[in-house]
């Protein structure tokens, strides 16, 4: 078996970002040699997510807007007490996960309609990494 390690690192001008990372993870399992296997992506960082899901605009608004009536940047966090500004990001990451895993056949991500891979960044400005992680024959 194969195992091959990638990390991608991403730094956003903003506070809150969507970045569709598919090819960049296509990129490395293509390096990686592996025909058959695993790909795991986990985001690096207790403020940023990787989830799947569709690449459409409309679709990216209504994460904001739900993420954001389920864990306002506003409100009052104990997390903040610590002096931090974050702790609406540590919730917003709970929500929509710190990893996925795709399966890999014939040497390329086997996904189903519409799935992409997106780094999703809530407090951004600064260097953050992605582990890619690949597995397989």
């Amino acid at each position: 078996m194969k195992s091959f390690r990638e990390e991608l690192w991403f730094e956003t001008s903003t506070r809150r970002a969507y970045l569709n990372i598919t090819e960049r993870v296509q990129q490395a399992v293509r390096r990686s040699g592996v025909q058959e296997g695993l790909v795991l992506v986990n985001a690096m960082h207790i403020t940023a997510s990787v989830y799947i899901n569709d690449d459409e605009p409309g679709l990216l608004k209504d994460y904001d807007e739900f993420l954001e009536r389920v864990a306002p940047q506003a409100a009052r966090y104990r997390h903040n007490e610590t002096g931090e500004d974050n702790g609406d990001a540590h919730v917003k990451r709970q929500l929509m996960g710190r990893e996925v895993v795709v399966a890999i056949t014939g040497g390329r991500l086997d996904f189903g309609p519409w799935e992409q891979i997106f780094y999703r960044e809530f407090v951004g400005r600064r260097r953050k990494r992605v582990l890619v992680k690949v597995i397989g024959e």
